[in-house]
């Protein structure tokens, strides 16, 4: 809206000394963000060293005050409310905030100085928190790496990166040994890890797309998410201490009815899941460790997945189920998540002594829960149809896949490579009447005995690519 560029072109392009009031200075600190290759937006940058004692970590998450700048009920944040977040497609970004601060002002771009609001956390040996603060700052990030050049840098600390960047090698190090104690303290608390295939897509010169990669997490995803999660946990413990109301983020644990039909399930396959009717994260955890190694893996996993609720925003702080936390919320990225940027009102209101009371609570919730819903299945939509198009020149082809859903109507098949999901109808199954067994995720054939379950392997051919229902249509070969 043209309000909303009219206020974004009176920001000013650089941090004002005048900003710097009633702030910490830790320009000194070596921070560094560490992100993907094609981001433009750095919400969060961090850095470690020893504790005093020498023994345990102090870390510092500091994450882009974007508070600062985006007024309560100004143009800016009623926009970044309508959005609700930044909305990532394969080849742009529909972002919540104009660039002028996402990319510019806010983005803690390496070598300036940005404002920012800080988490620093002391921990111990074990990776427990002996405490935490909250503070508003101004900071100076000293580098901007990529999590590929973060990976290559602790595999070979004698390699070019890693020589590079000499200064800064032991701060990403003892990340690095943060990380790995964190990791433990993760496992201990039973946080459910499943692992999951991201894709990415590369295209040619036209925007056609060339081909499809999976993107392979590394430890320094891994490291950045454990400094985040840490950073969220103590925001969450500290609104919840000064009672100031807020947006937690909340998973609840899988209904009664989806716990049945998973420990039926699992008993096909003399697989048990422990914790009674109401079985906690480690339960969960204890299943995954079992099968990791199985062939079978990716099915059981999948169906595990399936059986838990989505993750939410809600003032009722219920807990989060998957990350095994009593209390947990958002506060690392409020560039692209409207949540993050109420948390930040709410922990400055805390220091300030005052309460933040931005409407009910309740609705705010929902609202950012439903716009969150909407930007995922605008994503899939677009990578669908993006799929489709690519899909397009190879009908007649054959290809392998496993079945990642059965339904009553057929079976949907990812193609092994392509990252690619289709339909084979049940009316293209061999001539025979299925009955579709919802709690084992097969079909059956009545007179055969045929059996196609979710995760068989199937080879199927493409038949049929409709561009404008972004469907694939697939028989067997």
């Amino acid at each position: 809206p043209t309000t909303v560029e009219k206020l974004s072109a009176k920001l000013p392009d650089k941090v004002l000394p005048k900003d710097f009031e009633g702030r910490e200075d830790i320009r000194h600190l070596p921070l560094v963000t560490i992100d993907g290759e094609t981001a433009r937006d750095f919400d969060d940058a961090v850095y470690c060293q020893r504790s005093n004692d020498g023994k345990g970590y102090k870390l510092y998450v500091a994450i882009a005050d974007v508070s600062h700048y985006v007024h309560p009920r100004d143009a800016l944040d009623e926009e970044a409310y309508n959005r609700g977040n930044s909305v990532y497609f394969p080849r742009r970004v529909i972002p919540m905030l104009p660039e002028a601060l996402s990319n510019g002002l806010c983005s803690l771009n390496p070598q300036v100085e940005r404002l920012c609001m800080v988490c620093e956390m002391n921990l111990d040996v074990d990776g427990d928190f002996i405490d935490y603060r909250f503070y508003p700052a101004v900071m100076f990030s000293h580098a901007r790496f990529t999590y590929t050049k973060v990976a290559a840098m602790l595999d070979d600390p004698k390699g070019a990166d890693a020589q590079e960047h000499a200064k800064l090698l032991p701060h990403v190090q003892l990340l690095y040994k943060l990380f790995k104690v964190l990791l433990k303290a993760r496992e201990k608390r039973g946080a459910i890890d499943f692992e999951t295939i991201e894709t990415q897509m590369i295209f040619d010169d036209q925007g056609k797309i060339e081909r499809i990669l999976p993107v392979k997490r590394n430890d320094a995803h891994r490291l950045i998410e454990e400094c985040m999660l840490a950073a969220n946990v103590c925001a969450s413990d500290f609104l919840q201490e000064h009672k100031q109301p807020t947006v937690y983020r909340i998973h609840e644990g899988p209904t009664p009815e989806k716990l049945e039909a998973l420990r039926d399930f699992l008993k096909e396959f003399g697989l048990q899941l422990s914790g009674g009717d109401e079985p906690h994260a480690k339960d969960y955890a204890k299943t995954l460790l079992k099968i990791k190694d199985r062939p079978d893996a990716q099915l059981l996993q999948t169906v595990m997945l399936r059986s838990l609720r989505q993750a939410v925003y809600s003032p009722d702080n219920v807990g989060h189920f998957g990350l095994a936390y009593e209390s947990y919320t958002h506060f690392t990225s409020p560039i692209r998540r409207y949540p993050d940027l109420l948390v930040h009102r709410a922990i400055k209101a805390v220091l300030h002594g005052t309460t933040y009371s931005p409407g009910d609570w309740h609705e705010l919730g929902k609202h950012c829960s439903q716009t969150e819903r909407r930007a995922d299945e605008a994503s899939r939509d677009v990578e669908s149809w993006l799929k489709c198009f690519y899909m397009q020149d190879r009908i007649g082809e054959s290809f392998d896949g496993v079945i990642s859903s059965v339904t009553g109507f057929g079976l949907f098949v990812a193609l092994d490579g392509v990252y690619v999901e289709g339909l084979v109808h049940i009316s293209e199954l061999p001539s025979d009447y299925f009955k579709f067994d919802a709690a084992k995720h097969m079909l059956i054939g009545e007179r055969s005995g045929k059996r196609y379950r979710l995760g068989d392997r199937l080879r199927v051919k493409l038949v049929r690519v409709n561009l404008e229902t972004s469907k694939i249509d697939f028989v067997l070969a």
